[in-house]
């Protein structure tokens, strides 16, 4: 959008602090006139679509997206992943020191990412106990059908 540099800056502050008075100072507007017409300006349609803009595109930018999840969980499965964890190792005399090492992730954690996974494509059954008012009970295995890639 073409706005004005000063516009520009209230945006960039006015995204920073939330203050539209103080963005507008910051943006070089004199005190006075930016206490009296702050609001004035947050309703022009071009610097509040231009807010709205930048909000969404670093709201687009610190929120994974689904394909970005699915990459992750296929790599802690694989154990592609490592991490980093503490260890505390004697160094004689009854002193230690810790010093961080980088480790394979736990088989728990590659188990949980692969259910995770598995529950996305529907790969899994679930067992259902249901009892009827006699207090007998029933056991019902569902069956989830798998979904083609084609179908996602």
């Amino acid at each position: 959008m073409d706005l004005p540099i000063k516009q520009q800056k209230f945006i960039n502050y006015f995204i920073e602090l939330g203050n539209a008075g103080e963005a507008m100072r910051r943006a070089g507007y004199s005190p006075k006139y930016a206490a009296q017409n702050a609001d004035r300006l947050m309703k022009q349609p071009k610097v509040a679509a231009a807010i709205a803009a930048r909000m969404k595109e670093l709201e687009d930018a610190s929120i994974a997206k689904a394909e970005e999840v699915l990459k992750h969980l296929t790599a802690v499965m694989r154990g592609e992943i490592k991490e980093e964890v503490i260890v505390v190792e004697g160094s004689g005399d009854g002193y230690s020191s810790a010093r961080v090492m980088t480790k394979q992730i736990s088989e728990k954690d590659r188990l949980k990412a692969a259910e995770l996974l598995a529950k996305r494509y529907g790969l899994l059954t679930e067992k259902v106990s249901l009892g009827d008012e006699s207090g007998n009970e029933i056991k019902i295995t569902v069956v989830k059908a798998v979904k083609s890639d084609a179908a996602t």
